[in-house]
């Protein structure tokens, strides 16, 4: 599959992975939750969709998936360390300007990360 068409569905994945890892975060934040958890919980149910979708629809070769154990340990690997910069850039935003702010950077963020786990999870993961 030609790298346009893997970016345009990695994209609809994206927003899909975006819109539950946002809307988890913003839902535990908001009962109190403090952010780093808060958006740990929101990435792992993010990244869950996200590994299913991927592997079944952006990066399956000839109509298969590209799944199992052995895609997943790699895929969690650079998923810890996006995660780690996430937490991190999301944790200084609510220390300085609070949760709401924190809120409206976490799309931001997480696009920005996306598009550097493309081409990681395109080389590494999904090959």
């Amino acid at each position: 599959m030609g790298m346009r068409r893997q970016g345009a569905l990695f994209l609809l994945v994206g927003a899909l992975q975006l819109l539950l890892d946002w809307a988890v975060f913003v839902a535990a934040t908001a009962q109190g939750v403090p952010v780093a958890p808060g958006n740990l919980a929101g990435r792992v149910a993010g990244a869950l969709l996200g590994f299913w979708l991927n592997g079944r629809l952006t990066f399956a070769q000839d109509g298969q998936a590209r799944l199992g154990w052995p895609r997943f340990l790699k895929f969690l690997g650079i998923w810890l360390l996006l995660t780690v910069v996430s937490t991190l850039l999301i944790s200084a935003v609510e220390a300085r300007l609070g949760l709401q702010q924190a809120w409206l950077v976490k799309p931001l963020v997480e696009a920005t990360l996306a598009a550097v786990g493309f081409f990681l999870w395109r080389h590494v993961v999904y090959r």
